[in-house]
């Protein structure tokens, strides 16, 4: 493992890394060539081994930046893409993204590389949250990462609507699983020729020395879960009599430590069988002497079976237990769709992401993420070219990946935070935007998201007015550095279907940062990716005929210093 502790002289750094001398000072990197000692029954790295080693560096990452000793406190999705061999070369790097009271966020990447052949690819991208251990003199107050180009600073951005969604997560997927798990499994389902489950469950006990142990006698994050992934593997494969590999773990989170001494029990059932993958339930729990069991960690893990040619085996199915294995069954299902919606509507990149995406209780969360942190990627570029200019009002565009974008900026002589919450209501932007002719809320899914219907002039004369279904999420600043925001995109309603006297249009990204610069003054900056429905609308402005987007944000300014006085005759509760 190679982590560094003393900065690298500036020469030296200049020679390794061509003349590239910037290096974040929370980043650590540990590589390790895979040895039959780190491999399983297929000379492929074990998994348990290679999360060791992947806690090991982000711990090390987040104590650079504490500067004191820090525990695993939770880990984000992991999807493996790829399998890594005995021989080839694991390289790990891990880095604070951001610092918030006593808990960091530590983004980790692992790439392999082969030797011989001089070819690297990525294995998997991770977050893992720390938090600093209380010192003598009390609770520790981190320090905060100053982001110093635009990956990080992007990064940096996205760390805290990765914590909003961590906070939340558990709550949405508990109600989402009590409300699957009242359906009942079809008792006319065949069973035979299915597996039993109870043939699936695995019981292994493992006794914490001091090597499982970190610097401050607790057991490492990394040893539990590859303990954990070993009984997950044994009860996997004993479904399908195969070997089977492990391509994603579901967030969890650690209920709490585990020492030197500890007898660990680690209990593991496959609770569902899909055509091509297997979910299996697992469960940490410690004890001392006749202590009772204290509750360490459960996670839910999916494997695959591949062939010959690395394509993934049909699995047998699985006969439930009676009561907790058909609530199991039932809640896998649940779980499964949950998970593609994270990998589909996350994990994917901002371009590989449908304009519209059907919008239901399930995937709420994760659309929301997914609307505010492609309004945050698209406010860290940092390329954007001023187009035209009047009054003060600045429109830039920037063109990447055959996409146009455009952002229009000004500033006001109006609080941020009163600026945030008169353009949040979509259904007032009619009084200072003409293109918004009719608004009206179709559902508020959350008090951060509402849906709205949109009704826009027709793009040609004589032609269709437009309409859109949009999302819109607000979000406070995290931090006193922190804009607000509000992100628009647009989704589909079963219960607002395409008119026939309206063309749908549609949004991928737009939407509101709002800066206070003082307390009475505030900096706004309206960004919107130039689709289809969108671009005829802004054209002319971007092509340097016209100048219309002066005379919106015009009346935007003259909305916002006439309405400021208003909010404070509102209620409480409204505000």
């Amino acid at each position: 493992a190679n982590e560094t502790t003393d900065p690298m002289p500036l020469e030296e750094l200049c020679i390794l890394e061509n003349v590239e001398v910037y290096r974040n000072q929370t980043e650590v990197k540990m590589s390790q060539i895979v040895l039959p000692c780190h491999a399983n029954h297929c000379g492929q790295l074990s998994a348990g081994q290679l999360l060791k080693w992947m806690d090991s560096t982000a711990c090390l990452s987040a104590e650079r930046h504490a500067g004191c000793s820090c525990i695993t406190a939770s880990v984000d999705d992991i999807h493996f893409e790829t399998t890594i061999g005995v021989g080839q070369v694991v390289n790990i790097t891990a880095k604070v993204n951001r610092a918030f009271t006593s808990s960091m966020e530590v983004g980790i990447l692992v790439s392999c590389e082969d030797l011989f052949s001089d070819r690297q690819w990525k294995v998997c991208h991770a977050f893992a949250t720390f938090v600093a251990r209380r010192t003598e003199a009390g609770k520790v107050q981190l320090k905060q990462v100053i982001p110093r180009t635009q990956e990080e600073q992007m990064e940096h951005s996205l760390a805290a609507e990765r914590r909003r969604m961590r906070l939340i997560h558990a709550e949405i997927i508990t109600d989402l699983l009590s409300s699957c798990s009242a359906q009942t499994v079809s008792e006319g389902l065949d069973y035979r020729d299915a597996v039993p489950a109870e043939r699936t469950r695995v019981e292994s006990v493992e006794l914490v020395l001091p090597p499982h142990a970190n610097h401050q006698v607790s057991t490492f994050g990394g040893q539990i879960m590859a303990w954990m992934e070993n009984v997950a593997t044994i009860s996997a494969s004993r479904l399908c009599n195969a070997h089977t590999t492990l391509r994603t773990i579901d967030m969890f989170h650690f209920r709490g430590p585990s020492h030197i001494g500890d007898r660990l029990v680690l209990k593991a059932i496959v609770n569902n069988a899909f055509k091509e993958s297997m979910e299996v339930g697992v469960c940490a729990e410690a004890y001392q002497g006749g202590e009772p069991l204290r509750h360490i960690n459960t996670a839910f893990m999916t494997f695959e079976v591949l062939d010959n040619d690395r394509k993934p085996r049909t699995l047998p199915r699985i006969r439930p237990e009676p009561v907790d294995g058909k609530r199991r069954f039932q809640e896998a299902i649940a779980r499964k769709k949950i998970r593609l919606d994270r990998k589909y509507i996350i994990s994917c990149k901002q371009s590989e992401v449908p304009l519209s995406v059907p919008w239901d209780p399930s995937n709420q969360m994760y659309l929301s993420y997914n609307n505010v942190s492609a309004l945050k990627m698209l406010a860290a570029r940092t390329n954007w070219v001023l187009t035209s200019e009047k009054n003060k009002v600045s429109l830039y565009t920037l063109e990447e990946n055959q996409m146009l974008c455009f952002k229009v900026e000004t500033h006001v002589a109006v609080a941020a935070e009163q600026v945030f919450l008169l353009l949040s209501d979509l259904g007032r932007r009619k009084e200072w935007d003409h293109h918004y002719q009719e608004c009206e809320m179709i559902t508020e899914a959350h008090e951060d998201d509402t849906i709205y219907r949109v009704v826009t002039p027709s793009v040609t004369k004589g032609g269709k007015v437009q309409d859109f279904i949009l999302l819109a999420s607000r979000r406070r600043p995290c931090d006193s550095g922190d804009p607000y925001l509000i992100a628009l995109r647009s989704v589909t309603l079963p219960a607002c279907p395409p008119y026939e006297d309206y063309n749908r249009g549609e949004v991928l990204c737009a939407g509101f940062s709002i800066w206070e610069v003082d307390r009475s003054y505030t900096k706004i900056s309206y960004y919107n990716q130039a689709t289809p429905g969108v671009l005829p609308y802004i054209s002319t402005d971007i092509a340097g005929l016209s100048s219309s987007f002066y005379c919106t944000f015009s009346s935007c300014s003259t909305f916002l210093e006439e309405n400021k006085g208003s909010l404070a005759l509102l209620p409480t509760s409204v505000l």
